[in-house]
């Protein structure tokens, strides 16, 4: 089987190599890829989506998979499907779960699902009395996509009207943010939970939990992701059943019913409140750094996950897990989330420990390549150190070594990703 992998991150990086691993896969495509990728497989520039799908179908491509949102939003999907080829992935029209909050927020509502308080507007006015009756912090976020940024979570009732104001003139974040959700804050532990589904079967992942923040003990600015470890101890049997029955089956069942199947990754940000799994948001693709924690875990062939997924046949897969932890650390830029930065070569020492080879290793995302072949950090978020083990320890143990061996100019990371469930552990 070839397979074309639509995207430049670590997220697709890590997809990459579950797919590299994978008896069933001869030839990987990166569309566009980045300075590591060609590892892999083989890089391609193909903006354009229905030139990209001349080219599958040119070199007889058979399953192309979609990492980032924006194609998804944009209906790559669509375009595919209406030619034959075979793509994982939710159309356009489904993939409004994630492209506007406004429209998910309303479908968890018209189906029951459990999710904070909120008002949907673009009145100011209406915004601002709906700020009013809040307790605080305050959550205010943008209608549509803005590179995973468009959250404020305010912590007295000026700032909440500040950025709700800031928004609704265009000056956070342009036309995504001339709608907004204002909503109640609920006070839990989060997590994230991915479903990968053909539009009436799933299959759930290990839960995972992300670090947003840049620095430990989660404080300073959020970012896109600093760290994520799983299958994460917060979790327990009646909480995943809760999520199934409560969220991913009636999520399921309302798409069909609204005439909008959803096939693809389902990631579902759950807030835990007192034992209740409450719905943050919706996406409608991998994290980013979860995913790249995830794959390692994959047991079964990752082909045959997203294959049967694609078209409608996750009933027949059998699809395992491996009984053991993944730990990830972002190494990001020295300007990172702040600014660009100047780009630094990347060093890598030579691996010696046995077991940091085996059960350790790195996903590469805001990377490019030079002429002689050198690797340079390129990106806010430069690549993930991966560590696996037989214990939440031993992930981020080795993990954490991996980091030691990774050189390059204002390389930052957190030191604390898994601390929560270290605490457990301990």
């Amino acid at each position: 089987m070839d397979i074309l992998i639509v995207g430049s991150g670590g997220r697709e990086y890590s997809i990459g190599l579950a797919l590299k691993r994978d008896e069933n896969v001869e030839k990987l495509y990166f569309s566009p890829g980045n300075g590591a990728s060609d590892i892999l497989g083989e890089n391609i520039s193909i903006d354009d989506f229905s030139k990209l799908a001349d080219f599958v179908e040119a070199n007889g491509i058979d399953l192309t998979i979609v990492g980032p949102e924006a194609p998804l939003v944009d209906g790559i999907v669509d375009l595919f499907q209406k030619r034959g080829l075979t793509i994982f992935g939710p159309t356009a029209q489904a993939a409004q779960l994630e492209g506007s909050k406004i429209f998910m927020k309303n479908f968890l509502a018209r189906h029951r699902i459990p999710t904070a308080g909120y008002i949907e507007t673009d009145s100011l006015e209406e915004a601002y009395g709906f700020i009013d009756k809040q307790s605080l912090p305050i959550v205010v976020k943008a209608d549509g996509l803005c590179g995973g940024k468009g959250v404020i979570i305010a912590k007295s009732h000026d700032e909440a009207k500040r950025a709700a104001g800031e928004m609704l003139s265009g000056n956070s974040f342009g036309e995504a943010g001339t709608k907004i959700v204002v909503e109640e804050f609920l006070d839990g532990y989060e997590l994230s939970v991915f479903a990968i589904c053909d539009g009436k079967e799933y299959v759930v992942l290990p839960a995972a939990q992300d670090h947003k923040r840049l620095l430990n003990n989660d404080e300073g600015p959020n970012t896109g992701g600093m760290g994520a470890y799983a299958p994460t101890p917060l979790i327990n049997d009646d909480i995943y059943r809760k999520i199934n029955e409560r969220v991913i089956e009636p999520t399921l069942k309302g798409m069909e019913s609204e005439g909008m199947p959803f096939t693809g990754v389902l990631f579902i940000g759950v807030m835990v409140v007192e034992g209740e799994p409450i719905i943050l948001e919706y996406n409608v693709r991998f994290g980013d750094p979860e995913c790249e924690v995830l794959m390692p875990l994959l047991k079964s062939p990752a082909s045959e996950l997203f294959y049967k997924a694609a078209v409608g046949d996750l009933k027949s897969a059998n699809i395992e897990f491996y009984d053991r932890y993944a730990v990830g650390v972002v190494m990001a830029s020295r300007d990172y989330p702040y600014k660009s930065s100047e780009p630094a070569e990347i060093v890598v020492d030579d691996i010696v420990h046995s077991d940091i080879a085996s059960d350790a290793h790195l996903s590469f995302a805001g990377v490019s390549r030079d002429e002689d072949g050198r690797l340079f950090a390129t990106g806010g978020r430069v690549l993930v150190c991966v560590g696996i083990g037989d214990s939440i320890r031993e992930a981020h143990d080795r993990a954490y070594f991996l980091c030691g061996q990774v050189h390059f100019i204002g390389k930052q990371c957190r030191t604390d990703i898994a601390y929560q469930a270290l605490e457990i552990e301990a």
